[in-house]
């Protein structure tokens, strides 16, 4: 990946600060966008407490289908459903310094999160990628678009991550790592260097990974579990070391994390 791809795939912010005198605002730091979170629960609520704490976004606004909402969840308004989210919407003032919206889809569900970054994809919509000022993201790591990092959280020089994955509070992405769209790095967990994590996989709250292994996609590592062998696509591990656990529900489907 070419040095301007990498650039182009981190945290705006963070390249702005380091490629722009900071006597030169550019035009996206004169117009502070509002950040447009889909979902008012839990893992949404952190979302917007981490952005809120960037000091990145003129505003913060949810969107949820859940009908027994009031106008507000904790300090930020509720401004509609699922639809209204994805509606396209622009300045009311053509002139203003006001900014079109950046949205992130605040769902803690692997598949549901990484669904409607799918949708916002195909209609154009630009997907935020919110990262705690406690977190600690090397500048030569790639975050696409639509990630979360918790407050902190480290991810290492040279490791990338895709579409919509979320690492989580206190937990670490080592060098090199690569980690699938919409996986989760789960509370307090560790990656080795060079770790590959599959789409949609799940590791679970204070899990470990040795260095070099890879987890397939839509695996599910449970909490506390040490991973020192590859894991399989779809597989659930759990256990010092990690070992297959048979799925206790007899789902013959992929994985629902």
């Amino acid at each position: 990946m070419s040095a301007q791809a990498r650039d182009q795939a981190r945290d705006p912010a963070r390249v702005q600060a380091r490629d722009e005198p900071s006597n030169q605002p550019s035009d996206q730091a004169r117009k502070r966008a509002a950040l447009w979170i889909l979902g008012a629960g839990g893992h949404g609520r952190v979302v917007a407490d981490a952005a809120a704490a960037s000091g990145r976004f003129a505003e913060i606004v949810f969107f949820d289908d859940d009908a027994t909402l009031g106008p507000q969840v904790g300090r930020w308004p509720v401004r509609g459903n699922s639809q209204a989210f994805i509606a396209a919407a622009a300045p009311d003032k053509p002139d203003s310094d006001a900014a079109p919206p950046e949205r992130h889809i605040g769902i803690g569900d692997n598949q549901r999160r990484d669904q409607w970054a799918r949708r916002c994809e195909s209609q154009g919509l630009a997907l935020a990628t919110v990262a705690h000022p406690a977190a600690v993201v090397s500048i030569d790591a790639v975050l696409a678009p639509g990630c979360f990092v918790a407050a902190g959280a480290v991810v290492a020089p040279g490791a990338e991550l895709g579409v919509a994955v979320v690492v989580n509070h206190g937990a670490s992405v080592d060098h090199d790592g690569r980690i699938g769209r919409a996986a989760h790095i789960g509370p307090g967990a560790h990656l080795g260097g060079t770790v590959t994590v599959g789409e949609l996989a799940w590791i679970g709250l204070g899990a470990a990974v040795r260095h070099g292994a890879r987890i397939g996609a839509r695996a599910m590592v449970g909490a506390g579990a040490v991973v020192v062998a590859d894991v399989a696509d779809e597989a659930r591990v759990v256990g010092n070391p990690a070992r297959s656990l048979p799925d206790p529900f007899g789902n013959q489907g992929p994985l629902r994390a």
